[in-house]
């Protein structure tokens, strides 16, 4: 591990342990210029692909997921670690499906139900761009559903 502040390679781990997210956090030292950082370590699946509309296939991608959260979700006063916690739990039903192969419709409805959850304006945000919405009364009818649907809160 190379130390972040002075590049050196000698460094060491004074901490480690595993989070509640099944992650090993590690608090590390560098034994040049003695400054001190944490890295969490997660393990990450490559075998998942999504397969996209036209049937082109990609390798799964949680910073994608993480992004398009961000973009939706931008300035609406969310903090960074709900925005994780829920790209983690989008990750985590990803992975528990076990499968190969997931439609990338499958990844958008999961995204779209944890918006729903954390904001419900990034959530008519981030449909309007999933949905293709091609006139103002898309949005009306996605707003009254949102109304007249059940509420969730994480």
């Amino acid at each position: 591990m190379r130390c972040p502040y002075c590049l050196k390679e000698k460094t060491k781990v004074l901490e480690s342990r595993r989070t509640p997210d099944n992650e090993t956090r590690r608090r590390r030292e560098c034994l040049t210029c003695k400054k001190r950082w944490t890295t969490y370590e997660r393990i990450v699946r490559t075998d998942v692909f999504i397969v996209k509309k036209g049937a082109e296939r990609e390798l799964f991608d949680r910073s994608k997921i993480l992004k398009g959260m961000e973009l939706a979700l931008e300035k609406r006063g969310i903090n960074q670690e709900r925005i994780d916690k829920a790209t983690d739990r989008i990750e985590s039903k990803i992975l528990a499906m076990n499968k190969a192969q997931i439609k990338s419709k499958t990844v958008g409805e999961l995204v779209m139900e944890e918006l729903r959850s954390l904001d419900e304006v990034a959530y008519v945000r981030f449909a309007s761009v999933y949905k293709k919405f091609k006139d103002p009364t898309q949005f009306v009818s996605t707003i009254t559903e949102l109304k007249n649907g059940p509420k969730i809160k994480i």
